[in-house]
């Protein structure tokens, strides 16, 4: 075995890739790396900063490959290839940059030297230029030149001429290389993980897949062929991931725990082959279940979809020519609706999955797995007061959505069945009863969460939304919607609730509505050993909550968080640019820091979603859900004055958790 070190320019480097000199082995993740991160890297070339090494394998015994996210495919090489083990990201970014990519249009400011990706504002901006118009083989440098000498710069012509020929010379900055020669795949797989853990705690699944890859060659190809099968069905969330861990559960051993990825690992190759076949004919009953039964057209709607893998090992260990028990199923969906509802799986999941996964093993899994989410005795009831401050974040959207597709509610333009995404979407389909535009602009001075509430929402298509809802409240077009789509929708219909005068109490009224359409449906799946009694518990004196503020503040924003903590109250601001920068990087699996309350917080991002502490609270949640928060707390800006009454605290204690669909709301 040996390790040879050279070092290649970035040109020489594309070229290698477009001959398919260059390859990805099939241990390698897809491209991950979004605009911002692809305008640093270029930035950093420019600026001649360090931008890290590479490694790469050369063998005698080609291993399985996979795709380059390039926008091409790659030719078969006239020489033995080497294959990419670290440095994926930064030369898949680069190759996009330097061919003219569409989603790789970096902009770079002549004046100001910052980089961007393309946007409306830089296109009409003569100081913003195109990286690749500087880069390219056939680049018109004079031309660039004297176009930017009439775009009103502040610097002088030879400034510009400067950085035009720093930018143009990114192709020539070196990156250092080491080539592995002579090592077996286990090792290289090994090796592999190591260097792309960053300097952190390593990865399982990263380990796992890249041994699943080693040790069956091939494999991780069928995973993403299943994955593929099922996102043409509408449930995209079903991942390589998220099947590498139901693979782990169905490896389980009773007293272990289960829910470890690391399991894969050491498993042998016929066990984990006979695992995969248990979790496709799960993952089979369980989709079909979601669809026929329940009526869930897509995972899209699912807040976590971890609260399927109890139901994809149990039905998994059955055989093919097994028949499900119809009060099983309906024991089974009940749990999984309850575990939902009360957010069993809206955090870490490990303990919780190892937990039910073990109450399947009992003699009465139904009632070992709702023994786990509290519920004994008696069935789960949804109250009016279990979704006020509830918005399309919170796990009872889900519930909305089914109350009315079990109604057989109807789209009011097109008079079809309601859609739970748009066409070729993953977005939520729907609209608010009471338009926003409305409410803001009345003298109640409604606020975003106030007219983001499950409570305002109805599952409409676009076409209603604009040709029948528009700007108008529920008084000016409620005649134009049959009384049975009201009735399945429903939509309260007293008059005074249907002015902007009178939304507090249609949400009042409409909570009422919905609360009791969910618990029906619950009821529909109810196992018969539960009683069907139900009752409210008291709600205890408010112990802690955590609000999201947005003030004016000169030409930008201010976030301000408000937090109590037994009795404790705790105030601090946070930086928005820093905090919306973190969750981009965070969906490439990069940790970052936020500022908050003038200190640096950690944002931390694992297989379960983000966590980031603020003031007394560590609060967690997924991308979408802290991206889908942040808007809605930007559509209710305050005005500049209340910001002089921020005043900045610090939390010293122990750190509550606190999930993100609860943020504006008091609990006990």
């Amino acid at each position: 075995m040996a390790v040879e070190r050279t070092n290649r320019d970035v040109q020489t480097l594309i070229a290698q890739i477009s001959a398919g000199e260059i390859m990805l082995p099939e241990i390698q993740r897809g491209y991950v790396w979004k605009a911002t991160q692809i305008a640093k890297l270029v930035e950093s070339l420019y600026r001649g900063y360090p931008a890290g090494s590479l490694l790469l394998w050369k063998t005698d015994e080609p291993p399985e490959t996979r795709a380059a996210a390039i926008g091409s495919s790659q030719p078969i090489p006239s020489v033995m290839p080497l294959y990419l083990l670290d440095g994926q990201q930064r030369l898949t970014s680069l190759y996009r940059v330097l061919t003219d990519h569409a989603d790789a249009q970096i902009v770079f400011n002549i004046e100001t030297e910052a980089f961007q990706n393309q946007s409306a504002a830089t296109r009409r901006n003569k100081k913003w230029v195109r990286v690749y118009d500087v880069v390219r083989p056939d680049a018109d440098t004079f031309a660039l030149y004297s176009e930017l000498q009439s775009a009103d710069l502040t610097i002088s012509d030879a400034k510009i001429r400067q950085r035009l020929k720093a930018l143009e010379r990114i192709t020539e900055r070196d990156f250092h290389m080491e080539v592995l020669h002579e090592f077996e795949y286990e090792e290289v797989t090994q090796i592999f993980v190591r260097v792309n853990s960053g300097g952190r705690a390593l990865k399982t699944t990263d380990l796992a897949m890249a041994t699943l890859s080693a040790r069956s060659p091939g494999f991780l190809r069928q995973l993403e062929e299943e994955s593929a099968h099922w996102a043409e069905l509408g449930y995209r969330a079903i991942d390589v991931n998220f099947l590498i861990k139901a693979i782990t559960l169905s490896l389980s051993i009773s007293g272990k725990r289960t829910s470890s990825v690391s399991r894969l690992t050491t498993a042998s190759r016929e066990s984990v082959a006979e695992a995969w076949e248990r979790v496709r004919r799960g993952l089979e009953r369980v989709v079909s279940l979601l669809k026929d039964r329940l009526l869930v057209p897509t995972t899209a709607l699912i807040p976590s979809i971890s609260a399927l893998h109890p139901l994809i090992v149990f039905l998994g260990r059955e055989p093919v020519v097994a028949r499900i028990a119809p009060e099983m199923e309906d024991g089974l969906l009940y749990w999984f609706m309850a575990a939902t509802a009360r957010n069993r799986y809206g955090g870490a999941t490990d303990s919780s999955l190892t937990r039910d996964v073990k109450a399947l093993d009992t003699e009465d899994p139904v009632r070992s797995l709702l023994a786990n989410v509290g519920i004994d005795g008696s069935g789960l009831v949804v109250t009016a007061r279990d979704l006020v401050g509830r918005n399309q974040s919170s796990p009872y959207f889900l519930f909305c959505y089914l109350a009315a597709a079990h109604a057989d509610a109807h789209d009011w333009w097109d008079g079809g069945p309601i859609s739970a995404t748009a066409e070729g979407s993953d977005k939520p389909e729907y609209s608010n009863i009471h338009p926003a535009q409305t409410l803001r602009s009345h003298q109640n001075k409604y606020s975003a969460a106030d007219i983001n509430e499950l409570a305002n929402i109805v599952f409409v298509s676009e076409g209603t939304a604009k040709n029948i809802i528009g700007r108008r409240s529920p008084a000016a077009y409620i005649q134009q919607v049959a009384a049975s789509d009201l009735t399945a929708h429903a939509i309260p219909t007293e008059p005074r609730v249907l002015e902007a005068s009178g939304y507090s109490q249609f949400l009042a009224a409409r909570r009422m509505l919905l609360a009791g359409r969910i618990t029906g449906l619950l009821n529909q799946f109810r196992p018969a050993f539960l009683s069907g009694e139900t009752h409210e518990q008291p709600h205890p004196e408010v112990q802690r909550s955590l609000t999201l503020v947005a003030y004016t503040a000169g030409h930008g924003t201010n976030l301000v968080a408000q937090a109590i903590l037994n009795k404790r109250s705790w105030t601090g601001k946070i930086n928005v640019a820093e905090l919306e920068a973190a969750l981009d990087t965070a969906a490439s699996g990069i940790d970052s820091d936020v500022t908050i309350a003038g200190e640096s917080s950690p944002l931390q991002t694992d297989e379960d979603g983000v966590t980031l502490p603020i003031g007394p609270f560590r609060v967690r949640g997924t991308i979408n859900q802290w991206r889908a928060s942040l808007k809605a707390v930007f559509e209710d800006v305050r005005p500049s004055a209340s910001d002089q009454e921020v005043q900045e605290s610090q939390w010293s204690g122990d750190l509550d958790e606190l999930l993100l669909t609860d943020i504006g709301r008091h609990s006990a």
